[in-house]
């Protein structure tokens, strides 16, 4: 079990393994490891991240031009396979997004106000070592200034998540018991005066969902989002250990640093993340729902306007904004995107677009160790000069 806080910042540790590079626009293409023009500074930006020591990466863009596949590195370590663009893995947190959007659309029908109380909606859960539900609004669960503890920094948790792991990756949690970790510590601070991310937030916004709907979390993305935006490739695992579809394996240094016993992590249960973190998809797929989220096919006006209303999220980097799981970031080159990364054990990802939701980007590391930032790549495209896409 990955319990590496999937702060934005924890997406900075992707990184590969020094490998043939390719730009995947077929696969023919990808076999013979030629390379081709467009997003040239994209793909020297995935090639940097292969040269300091994880196996591989894998992004796609979708522009006014079109559709850009990219790799770098290897999928598979044993077998040298390239990694393929219809490949699927974990994207951790990139899940908030999907959470929210629930919600919210939750909020249009009328079943529930983003500032009821968390008491409200979920009584006597969040009670208790100054822990009170009564001054916890939903909307402050899902722009991170609940003040609620990381239940992932509990010294349970970080255990399990580095020299424990092997022992305890197919165990399963259930939502109740993450919260209860959490409240077992005093909140960061009072409710509405500071922002902090934390994974706890996200797994009651799950529970509410379950609570308001009387469905399963996962049968509600599907039934929303999933299925209307026929992303066929994307799963909600629920307790299954399993990647299903085409994947390539992912791989973990378990935390151990230079010189560490790399992992296969492929396989392990999500149940530890749930709600704030446990889809599986393809950066075709993220793509598709990002331009449409971006794009505001998902939300009536209303509550699109609430999603991208964002707070100052200092903690995650000077000029940093959190909407409702999406952070708003300010590009070097002016101008901001919307964006959210995700971290699980071997799998580091990145989901960004346009404020608009023209332009987006998914990248997928298959490794998590090194000092590497996928952020890198996302200014690489958001910032480049004229990049053409080879049709």
């Amino acid at each position: 079990m990955a319990t590496r806080t999937l702060r934005k910042a924890l997406v900075a540790m992707a990184t590969a393994a020094v490998m043939t590079t390719t730009v995947l626009t077929t696969t023919a293409a990808a076999d013979a490891g030629a390379s081709h023009p467009g997003h040239p500074a994209t793909q020297e930006a995935l090639e940097a991240h292969v040269r300091t020591g994880i196996p591989g990466v894998l992004g796609q863009v979708r522009d006014a031009d079109g559709t850009w596949n990219g790799s770098a590195g290897v999928a598979d370590r044993d077998t040298g396979r390239k990694r393929l663009p219809e490949d699927r893995f974990r994207a951790g947190s990139i899940t908030k997004a999907f959470t929210s959007v629930v919600l919210l659309q939750l909020e249009a029908e009328g079943k529930l106000r983003l500032d009821d109380s968390i008491e409200r909606l979920l009584p006597g859960v969040v009670h208790g070592n100054g822990n009170d539900g009564r001054g916890i609004t939903l909307r402050q669960l899902l722009n991170h200034t609940s003040g609620l503890y990381e239940y992932l920094d509990d010294d349970f948790f970080k255990r399990i998540g580095t020299t424990d792991w092997p022992e305890h990756r197919y165990d399963t949690f259930k939502p109740a018991d993450l919260v209860a970790t959490a409240v077992a510590h005093p909140p960061k601070f009072r409710p509405g005066t500071d922002w902090s991310y934390s994974n706890t937030n996200y797994v009651l916004a799950g529970m509410v969902i379950e609570k308001v709907t009387g469905a399963s979390y996962e049968s509600e993305v599907e039934r929303r989002i999933v299925r209307p935006l026929g992303m066929r490739a994307t799963s909600l695992p629920g307790t299954s250990s399993q990647i299903p579809g085409p994947h390539g394996r992912a791989y973990s240094d378990l935390g151990g640093g230079p010189g560490a016993k790399i992992w296969d992590t492929t396989e392990l249960n999500s149940s530890w993340i749930w709600s704030a973190g446990e889809i599986i998809s393809t950066v075709g797929d993220l793509n598709r729902f990002y331009g449409a989220l971006l794009g505001g096919e998902l939300l009536p006006k209303k509550q699109q306007q609430e999603l991208l209303t964002a707070v100052p999220a200092k903690e995650a980097g000077e000029g940093e904004a959190y909407g409702l799981g999406l952070f708003r970031t300010t590009l070097p080159c002016g101008g901001y995107i919307w964006e959210h990364g995700g971290s699980v054990n071997g799998s580091l990802s990145v989901a960004a677009s346009s404020p608009d939701g023209r332009h987006t980007a998914v990248f997928n590391a298959n490794g998590d160790w090194g000092d590497a930032d996928l952020e890198t790549v996302v200014k690489a495209e958001f910032c480049a000069a004229k990049q053409p896409v080879r049709r």
